[in-house]
C-alpha cells in the first residue's frame, strides 16, 4: 500500500496497514486495548490552536526571520518528574536562548525534548548480558531499564503513566511561564547554581548584563515594555515512536476541519522508522502538526522528493522540518547532496542541524559518548555549508540536560573518558551538560550573519 495515495483513506489508525518498525511486543492484548481505550478517552495534552501557533513560528524561522533551538533529554524518565529537573531543564534553554537572542538577533523559537519523549528506538530488539537475552530498553513508556525479566516486559499501564507525566510537566511549565518565570527582566531567576563556576560565566554575565541595559533603555526611551519580553513561550515535542500512544491522543478538531497530534506540538519521524512504505510516514502524513523528520548520510534525492510531497503536499511554511544527523566526518559530503535534492524538488523546508546522532562513538572500556570538538565540528560545517548554498540553517537540536552531568567528553573543562564515570545518569544516550550547553549556544551566536 502506498502511503502517498489519497488523503480521504487516511485515519488515526490507517498506519496499522503498513509495515510498523520499532514497535513493542505487548503479550496481553486484553491489557493492552484497555489502556489505550482508557489514553483515548482523556483529554489531550496541548491543544490546537497552540499547535498552529507553533506553525506559523517555524514558517518565520524557514524564511531566515527566527531560529529554532530544540532541546532537552535523550529519554525522560517517569521518576524525573519532578520539580527541580524541570526548572534546571528550562533553566538551560533559557540561558541558551538569551545567548541566541544576543547573538543572532533574532526572536527565538524554544521548543523543549520533553513531556513526552519517553520511548526510544534501538538497534536491537533483544540484549544480552552474561549469557542472559532481555528484550531491549525502549523507553519508559514501554519497560524499565533494569536488566531483569519483569523490568524489562512491555506493560501496557506505563502507557497511562507516561501521558500522567507529560501532563504533568507540560502543566508545571505553563504555571512557571504565566507566573514569571521567564520573564526576560529577571534572568537571575533562571541560574544554574554551579554555572557561576564555569569558565563561560563571565561571557555569560556580560550577555546578561548588556540584554537588560538594552531593555531598560528601549523601555525609558518608549515608555512601553519590550513586545514578549514578561513571557517567553515553549513548545513541546517528542519523537513519534509509539504509534499506538500518538493515535490515541490524535483529534480531529472541526473547526479547522483536520485531525492533530495533541500529545505534542511538534512530533517527529527517528531516522530508522521513516520509510516511505512505513506505518511513521503513514500515519505523520494525516495530522496537522509541524513535524520533523531525521535525515541520514544515506537518503537518497528520490527518497527525500517523494517524503516532502507525501507530508507536506501543499508547501504550507513551518509544516515540515527536515533534521540533518550525519556526523562531523561525512557532513561535507552529504549536506550539499541533501539540499540539492531538496531544491531539485522544488519544495522548501525548514533545515535542523542535529550534531548529536551522527557523533555517537564508545570509549574503549565500552562507554557511549559524543566528542564535543565534533558536535562543535559538525555545527560550524552545517552553517558553512547552508550559507554556500544559498540556504538557510533554521535552528538546532540538542540532546542536553540542565543537570551538572558527564556524558560528553571535551568542553571548556576539558572532559576525558576517565571523567564519564563521575556523572554519567543517561539511561540512553549522551547528553551536554549545561556548561557545554551554553558553549554550543555561544558559537552559534556568532553566526548571526550566515544564519538569516
Amino acid at each position: 500500500m502506498n502511503p502517498t495515495s489519497s488523503k480521504t483513506q487516511w485515519s488515526p489508525d490507517s498506519w496499522s496497514r503498513f509495515e510498523t518498525l520499532q514497535q513493542p511486543v505487548y503479550r496481553d492484548a486484553a491489557a493492552l486495548k484497555q489502556a489505550v481505550d482508557s489514553l483515548t478517552a482523556l483529554p489531550p495534552i496541548v491543544v490546537s490552536w497552540e499547535v498552529d501557533e507553533l506553525k506559523r513560528r517555524l514558517g518565520l524561522a524557514q524564511r531566515g526571520e527566527a531560529f529554532v533551538l530544540q532541546g532537552g533529554d535523550c529519554a525522560e524518565s517517569l521518576e524525573d518528574c519532578e520539580s527541580s529537573h524541570i526548572v534546571q531543564q528550562l533553566k538551560v534553554l533559557l540561558q541558551m536562548s538569551l545567548v541566541l537572542v544576543h547573538g543572532l538577533r533574532q526572536p527565538i523559537i524554544r521548543v523543549g525534548r520533553f513531556a513526552g519523549q519517553y520511548a526510544k528506538p534501538r538497534s536491537a530488539d533483544t540484549e544480552t548480558k552474561d549469557g542472559v537475552t532481555l528484550p531491549s530498553y525502549r523507553g519508559d513508556i514501554v519497560n524499565r531499564a533494569p536488566f531483569d525479566a519483569a523490568s524489562r516486559e512491555p506493560d501496557p499501564q506505563l502507557l497511562l503513566r507516561g501521558y500522567e507525566r507529560a501532563a504533568l510537566t507540560l502543566n508545571f511549565v505553563r504555571a512557571l511561564i504565566d507566573g514569571g518565570f521567564t520573564d526576560l527582566h529577571h534572568p537571575e531567576l533562571w541560574d544554574l547554581e554551579f554555572m557561576r563556576h564555569s569558565s563561560k560565566y563571565d561571557e555569560y554575565k556580560r550577555i546578561v548584563d548588556s540584554l537588560s541595559d538594552s531593555m531598560r533603555f528601549f523601555e525609558s526611551l518608549t515608555g512601553r515594555p519590550v513586545h514578549d519580553a514578561n513571557k517567553v513561550d515553549f513548545y513541546s515535542s517528542h519523537e513519534g515512536l509509539h504509534l499506538l500512544y500518538e493515535q490515541a491522543q490524535t483529534r480531529y478538531i472541526s473547526r479547522c476541519h483536520q485531525w492533530y497530534n495533541l500529545s505534542t506540538h511538534m512530533p517527529w519521524i527517528g531516522v530508522r522508522t521513516a520509510a516511505l512504505n512505513g506505518g511513521h510516514v503513514e500515519y505523520f502524513r494525516g495530522i496537522a502538526n509541524p513535524v520533523g523528520v531525521k535525515v541520514g548520510a544515506t537518503a537518497e534525492p528520490e527518497y527525500l522528493a517523494e517524503l516532502i510531497r507525501t507530508l507536506n503536499p501543499t508547501a504550507e511554511p513551518g509544516r515540515l522540518a527536515l533534521i540533518h544527523r550525519l556526523g562531523a566526518t561525512k557532513i561535507d559530503e552529504a549536506l550539499p547532496r541533501l539540499i540539492e535534492a531538496v531544491r531539485r524538488s522544488g519544495q522548501e523546508v525548514l533545515w535542523i542541524c542535529d550534531p548529536m546522532h551522527g557523533n555517537t562513538e564508545s570509549t574503549s572500556t565500552g562507554v557511549k559518548t559524543r566528542r564535543f570538538d565534533n558536535i562543535l565540528g559538525e555545527l560550524e560545517a552545517a552553517f558553512k555549508i547552508h550559507h554556500e548554498m544559498g540556504s538557510r540553517l533554521g535552528g538546532v537540536h540538542l540532546e542536553l540536560t540542565g543537570e551538572n552531568v558527564t556524558e560528553c567528553t571535551g568542553g571548556a573543562r576539558g572532559l576525558s573518558d576517565t571523567d564519564l564515570a563521575r556523572a554519567y545518569r543517561s539511561t540512553v544516550d549522551p547528553r551536554l551538560n549545561f556548561e557545554q550547553a551554553i558553549e554550543v549556544a555561544m558559537r552559534i551566536s556568532r553566526h548571526s550573519s550566515i544564519a538569516r
